[in-house]
């Protein structure tokens, strides 16, 4: 005769979860029920029913994921691209909306359309790669850089008689971030008559974003976030498109450059890092958790003494690296580098 024990738990998880109690003798109740499969005959089919269940969603979660495995292969072999860090729901959500678009009815058949046409490369890229950016984007961000940070950076270098300020925005999308901060820093020095000499870089993992952003052309629908002194004073209207004057778009350097990437621990371009100002916004919640390590630290050694990392809102520093990192402005993601070593440069 087959004895079955079921374990209940009787517990208000929401609550307790949320008052981080623990768990009372009145919470978590044990109680043994003894029934035999002669008097319950749908309760041993059960078992079984949801144990060919069990194994048959396993499956299915193992063949996705060798499919999107070798869809990521694919991509990392015809263009180089390496997405193995970044996150499988992410990866799994915009693959997903090219099997849509392509009427592919499983990863695996879609495998064999990307392998099949390689113009799809181009169109899965894009889906990867979203470059989602405008002037500005957050503007309390940018109103900090413009009212504190900037101001202190270089009001420091001239009391040290450094006539440079060196910028890194990573993952620039179509150079809407990095022509930002390059208005506000020529509207400083401007303003202030200062003679300081910017280097500002701007890198991205697509090079066809890059190539739309050394054009320095955008739409209307980019510049929402632009104050009306600089529409009129940096840009000139063509049809439908603005143009950034060459004032501005000769303080930017593009290069395509991965941030995962082990061989260079800072853009090429600017052949020894040391920047004064990061700018690293909404790549890191794409990562998983290894990944952005490898990020942080890489963030961390770039970093001039003392120099200021912006991350994106809904992102900060992990456990390993919250030592090397100080928020300078409340409720921001605004940081500044400490001089502690992380625990990859320790």
């Amino acid at each position: 005769m087959l004895i079955i024990s079921v374990l209940v738990y009787r517990v208000n998880c929401a609550c307790r979860a949320r008052m981080a109690l623990p768990m009372t003798r009145t919470d978590a109740k044990l109680y043994t029920d003894r029934h035999t499969i002669a008097q319950y005959p749908l309760r041993g089919q059960n078992i079984k029913a949801a144990r060919k269940l069990y194994l048959s969603e396993r499956f299915i979660m193992q063949e996705t994921n060798s499919s999107l495995m070798a869809i990521l292969g694919h991509l990392l072999e015809k263009r180089g691209f390496n997405f193995s860090g970044y996150r499988l729901s992410m990866l799994e959500r915009r693959i997903g909306k090219r099997l849509t678009a392509t009427h592919s009815k499983d990863q695996q058949s879609y495998l064999l359309h990307l392998q099949n046409n390689p113009e799809e490369l181009d169109m899965l890229l894009d889906a990867i790669t979203i470059n989602v950016s405008n002037f500005f984007r957050d503007p309390l961000t940018f109103e900090l850089l413009a009212d504190r940070i900037l101001p202190a950076i270089v009001e420091n270098k001239v009391r040290l008689n450094d006539n440079t300020i060196r910028v890194w925005s990573a993952g620039c999308a179509m150079g809407e971030e990095p022509y930002s901060v390059a208005i506000i820093i020529h509207e400083l020095l401007q303003k202030e008559r200062i003679r300081i000499s910017p280097q500002i870089f701007a890198t991205d993992i697509d090079g066809k974003a890059l190539k739309e952003a050394e054009k320095a052309a955008y739409k209307a629908s980019s510049l929402e976030n632009v104050k009306h002194r600089h529409l009129t004073r940096y840009f000139s209207q063509s049809g439908k498109a603005f143009q950034l004057l060459p004032e501005i778009t000769g303080m930017v350097t593009f290069e395509q450059y991965d941030m995962l990437a082990t061989r260079h621990r800072v853009p090429p371009v600017s052949i020894f890092g040391n920047f004064d100002l990061i700018l690293c916004r909404n790549l890191l919640i794409y990562l998983n958790t290894d990944c952005q390590k490898t990020v942080f630290t890489k963030l961390h050694h770039a970093l001039a003494r003392n120099g200021i990392l912006i991350l994106g809102q809904a992102e900060a520093p992990g456990l390993n690296h919250q030592q090397c990192f100080s928020r300078i402005v409340d409720f921001s993601p605004i940081y500044r580098k400490c001089q502690e070593k992380t625990a990859n440069e320790a």
